[in-house]
């Protein structure tokens, strides 16, 4: 037809889309032209091949020299197609420039018809077109569409139809009853309906007797008999007879008044155990303390209360690490400071002692016989003593000046602690009542450190003091030393072992110390980063190891917990609380100043000391062991005996297994979602268990003055309140403490009349609340109370 250089070609719909050319929408027939890649046109060629609209054209689109072809709607089919290509660079330009010839065409005749209307005078609404719109029909509502279908199966199947005669049926009548289609069922939801209410009436009478009020007195007056009748009736038989017959019954009483006060009041004396309403507050907040350098994004491990000074308070802290960071605990060890803190009440803005280590801290101990020294157990397994000995001072500055602020009179304030809470929220006491100090607390080094090799593979989780009266010999079985000082530790972690350390003298640790700070000095090292050459502790070795695992079943117990029988020990001010004069006196020399393990061969074999002990371990389960050294008759050389009974109650770690204070065969488990109160020697299970709760109980500790009470912290915050005299299904009163999870509680009896809890949680905060009257002083026979509920619930075992 005389272009050789268009080709017509047919595109489909979804060539049209991939290309964005559909017509009346990316082309229409004014706008009819489209430029495309040839590069995106040979992409879709390899892509569906022969399948492609532009296949027929393959070879023109090869072998065309620039980059894009022009693609032309052609809606008339003027060449027989809807589309086609014009192959020519020089026709491409022509059509092009006449499509901007044709655009400025009709441009200057847009101009020129708006110049003529200009010229027309303008039209004037007169609200016609309002009219016109108001007459016109509009749809409104939405159409109703309706869609008829049949089962596919059924199309084009055969219809039979039948003749029936309606006098076949019975009474000659045959009706297509209707049936109520739940399809097309339309649920009433509104109704008009008018009531009326129309009350009864009853006329009813009644009649009443009254009788007029009158004012009425009475008057008694002595009988007065003379003289011979008074005689006459005391010299009477009738008289002598009843003297005789009342006189057994005036000797039984008379002799209970002097037995017993007959006026004295039974209901109000049983009353005197639940005076005074409950309190709405159980545990009172009194301090906290926080620290953003060392507790930073780290949760608090362990707590515990200076043994001798009041207002003293010591925690623990470690990091919560990732996988990545336990595998590499060298990395994990440089990025902060292991260390313990020591907070006082009167100081709460300032630290007073911190105590470094080469590790972060998991447990700790204050010495029972000598409080400056403290021993602790570390992640990495290792076991560290302090001695603060020389801190003793600062750490007595601290306290109040008044001697009234420690008084435990009960007519008189007990502390100035509690004036200061009044005065300032926030529970952070006034510069007029306490001491402050704005310089850096002392830093402590450790005095020793257990050797690496010797030490525990895992955690050491539990650490408690042995007294000297209970030390083992390496010769076999236990021997004796009267001597009042814990100069021995026991140690436990979930790597199965039971580790027994004497405490290094003196002399040892002076020399440790001194090596220390030489090789700091020599390699010039910061203190902050702990020495790993394990030279210098190549001469702290354990005493004993005890292994519990059994080589028979190949069982494994890691203990996270322990709880001997002769570790149990109470610190009870004698009296009145002493005052800030008589604490301040001199210290008299105590034995403990000249510390060092005892010679094994001065001490005798003891035969009847226990050596039974209990442990909590990583699978939830308590484990009784009995454990002793004896002489094999064979080989005439010590061989360890151990015994175990086994208990899978808790389904999680044990966090708590702790001795009651007032029995020494009562003891507390705590695990997972339950707790179990045991009694040694009952094998048949706890006496006491707590169904499963809905969170995880986290810690736990027994009241240090009532027999039947004891916290639970959980995994939500609160605190879980159990008075065994008063509920032992359910925990008597709970209370939230904090928004995360509890970590640890220790409580700490100050005087009498004052009593702590120290609650700390894994954000790194350590809360101090003050107990009420209620949960600090015991009703009457408590203790004898709770012993007989202890003695039915073995008896129902």
């Amino acid at each position: 037809i005389g272009h050789p250089e268009i080709f017509p070609l047919l595109l489909t719909a979804k060539t049209q889309e991939i290309f964005n050319c559909r017509p009346d929408e990316d082309v229409t027939e004014e706008n009819c032209f489209k430029c495309i890649k040839k590069e995106d046109i040979i992409q879709d060629l390899k892509t569906r091949a022969k399948t492609s609209d532009f296949h027929p054209l393959k070879q023109v689109i090869l072998e065309y020299p620039e980059e894009e072809l022009l693609l032309v709607f052609d809606p008339n089919f003027q060449y027989g197609q809807n589309f086609y290509i014009v192959a020519s660079e020089e026709a491409k330009e022509n059509l092009l420039k006449s499509l901007a010839t044709a655009e400025e065409r009709e441009e200057t005749e847009e101009e020129n018809r708006e110049e003529t209307l200009e010229v027309h005078k303008p039209w004037v609404s007169l609200g016609s077109e309002k009219e016109v719109e108001e007459e016109s029909v509009k749809e409104r509502d939405t159409k109703i569409k309706y869609k008829i279908s049949r089962v596919r199966r059924k199309f084009g199947a055969p219809i039979t139809f039948t003749d029936k005669n309606a006098s076949d049926e019975k009474d000659s009548y045959a009706e297509c009853t209707a049936y109520e289609d739940d399809t097309f069922s339309i649920e009433m939801l509104e109704r008009d309906v008018g009531v009326q209410m129309v009350p009864k009436l009853r006329e009813t009478s009644t009649q009443t007797n009254w009788t007029y009020p009158k004012n009425a007195s009475m008057q008694y007056y002595p009988r007065q008999l003379p003289n011979a009748a008074k005689a006459e009736s005391l010299s009477s038989e009738t008289l002598k007879e009843f003297l005789t017959a009342v006189q057994i019954r005036m000797e039984i009483a008379l002799q209970q008044n002097e037995i017993m006060n007959v006026f004295f009041d039974d209901w109000k004396a049983l009353a005197e155990d639940q005076e005074g309403s409950k309190p709405d507050v159980y545990l009172k907040a009194y301090q906290s303390f926080t620290d953003a350098q060392y507790l930073k994004n780290r949760t608090i491990s362990c707590v515990r209360w200076h043994p001798t000074i009041y207002g003293i308070i010591a925690l623990s802290a470690r990091e919560q690490p990732s996988y990545e960071e336990q595998v590499n605990l060298s990395n994990k060890s440089l990025l902060h400071q292991s260390v313990i803190l020591l907070w006082s009440f009167f100081d709460p803005t300032c630290l007073q002692l911190v105590l470094k280590a080469p590790e972060d801290i998991y447990c700790f101990q204050f010495s029972p016989s000598d409080p400056n020294i403290i021993a602790g157990g570390c992640v990495d397994g290792q076991v560290v003593l302090w001695d603060i000995s020389k801190h003793e001072e600062k750490l007595l500055s601290t306290k109040p000046v008044a001697d009234e602020m420690i008084d435990s009179s009960e007519d008189e304030p007990r502390t100035a602690a509690t004036e200061v809470i009044e005065e300032i929220p926030g529970l952070m006491p006034s510069p007029m009542q306490v001491q402050q100090s704005s310089t850096e607390p002392p830093l402590v080094r450790h005095c020793a450190a257990s050797s690496i090799p010797y030490s525990h593979t895992k955690p050491a989780t539990d650490v408690h003091w042995l007294p000297c009266n209970s030390e083992d010999n390496q010769k076999g079985g236990t021997s004796e030393n009267r001597d009042e000082n814990y100069l021995q530790l026991v140690t436990c972690s979930p790597d199965c072992s039971i580790l027994f350390w004497d405490i290094p003298s003196i002399e040892h640790r002076e020399k440790f110390l001194y090596e220390k700070t030489k090789e700091e000095k020599r390699f010039h090292m910061p203190l902050d980063v702990p020495d790993t050459d394990e030279d210098l502790d190549l001469s702290w070795k354990p005493l004993i190891k005890i292994n519990l695992r059994e080589r028979d079943t190949n069982t494994e117990y890691g203990p996270t917990r322990i709880s001997l029988r002769e570790l149990q020990y109470r610190y009870k001010p004698t009296g009145k609380a002493k005052s800030l004069r008589a604490r301040r006196a001199p210290i008299k020399e105590k034995p403990y100043t000249e510390m060092s393990a005892s010679s094994s061969k001065k001490l005798e074999v003891l035969e009847n000391i226990s050596t039974d002990f209990f442990v909590g371990n990583e699978d939830g389960e308590v484990v009784y062991y009995k454990w002793k050294k004896k002489i094999d008759t064979n080989s005439a050389k010590p061989v360890s005996e151990k015994l175990s009974q086994k208990y899978a109650l808790h389904t999680e770690t044990i966090n708590t297994l702790q001795k009651s204070p007032f029995f020494n065969d009562i003891f507390l488990s705590i695990g997972g979602q339950k707790f179990a109160i045991w009694k040694e020697g009952v094998t048949n299970g706890p006496i006491l268990q707590s169904s499963c709760s809905a969170g995880r109980y986290t810690a736990g500790q027994w009241s240090l003055t009532r027999p039947g009470v004891f916290f639970i912290g959980r995994d939500n915050g609160n605190i879980d309140i159990w008075d065994l005299l008063e509920k032992t299904h359910e925990p008597s009163h709970f209370q939230n403490i904090s928004k995360s999870v509890i970590t640890f509680i220790s409580p700490s009896s100050a005087s009498a009349e004052q009593h702590f809890l120290a609650v700390s949680d894994s954000l790194g905060v350590l809360h101090i609340l003050e107990i009420c009257h209620t949960l600090c002083h015991p009703p009457s026979n408590e203790h004898a109370n709770i012993l007989d509920y202890f003695e039915r619930e073995v008896k129902y075992l």
